[in-house]
């Protein structure tokens, strides 16, 4: 019988030598601790200016009221009334839109999986919902039509290797924004988004605040240079190729108090598409309706460097 057995296996293992292989009686065996990949920093959404008033009314648009400044004021005669102005505002709308997504999975799936699929499906979605807020501030921020080039450079195309962010860059960004009064947060900085590669090069300027100098007060906030402050984030864009002899161009984005706003219509919820196919097939999505926009163009600048 011994015999016989070791020949079956070796008829069962062609090609194996001076061993027995028992494929189908070893098991995998798998780790409770569930890993998700990396997801990028997300920052936007704590700057945006958020209004939820679309609940008290129907329509896809909230309205948002922006008075102007009154002429300037001056001297007083004597028993000479004072000249009263008419109030003037403007109106700033976003329009609202659906945003979601779903996944599904198997009742075999669910009966069969050694981990709580169900529950890690959630955290999925709830990374993919902060991860497409946050890219549609992003891109909102982003196409503001103030830009700031390197180096004197007038246009994308135009940027070489040598047309570095530094702290001239900076200069000119605090340049525009100073000239056109944008209000600063806390009445004492703005804000600038960074891609990794910009923080690695201005780390080496001596100009340069480490967070741990002078106390963290934002998300993802690296440092300081003069009243700009720097949030890191990957979700800043590369431009491939796009500056001159196919230099890559990667973008920034400095802003002050009310440049970009959030409208939430129904704030995001996490839905289960019911049964179907009798129980076989498990659905789950997050749903939200929201709209983003620019508030004051005029408080925005977009940085182009290599």
């Amino acid at each position: 019988m011994a015999n016989q057995f070791a020949s079956t296996n070796r008829a069962a293992t062609a090609g194996v030598t001076g061993a027995v292989a028992l494929t189908q009686t070893i098991l995998d065996v798998f780790s409770k601790d569930i890993m998700f990949h990396a997801q990028p920093v997300l920052r936007f959404e704590q700057f945006a200016v958020k209004k939820t008033d679309l609940q008290a009314q129907p329509g896809l648009t909230i309205k948002m009221t922006v008075y102007n400044n009154l002429e300037l004021g001056g001297k007083l005669q004597e028993a000479v009334p004072i000249e009263t102005q008419a109030l003037s505002a403007s109106q700033r709308e976003i329009t609202v839109y659906e945003y979601g997504n779903a996944v599904s999975v198997t009742e075999l799936l669910l009966q069969a999986s050694f981990d709580d699929t169900m529950a890690n499906a959630a955290k999925l979605l709830g990374m993919d919902y902060a991860k497409t807020l946050d890219n549609e501030l992003k891109n909102t921020v982003l196409s503001g039509t103030q830009v700031v080039y390197p180096g004197g450079k007038t246009a994308r195309n135009q940027i070489e290797a040598t047309d570095i962010f530094d702290g001239e860059v900076i200069k000119d960004v605090i340049e525009v924004l100073a000239t056109n009064n944008v209000g600063k947060y806390q009445n004492d900085h703005y804000v600038m988004f960074i891609h990794p590669h910009h923080a690695r090069g201005i780390r080496n300027s001596h100009e340069f605040q480490e967070v741990t100098r002078y106390g963290k007060q934002y998300a993802g906030e690296i440092g300081k240079i003069h009243d700009v402050v720097f949030i890191e984030t990957t979700q800043m864009p590369i431009l491939e190729g796009a500056g001159a002899d196919g230099t890559d161009v990667y973008q920034a984005v400095a802003f002050g108090e009310n440049a970009y706003g959030l409208a939430t219509a129904l704030p995001v919820e996490m839905r289960d598409g019911g049964i179907e196919d009798f129980g076989r097939i498990h659905k789950l999505a997050w749903y939200s309706i929201f709209g983003t926009a620019i508030l004051e163009d005029s408080n925005i600048v977009r940085v182009e460097t290599a």
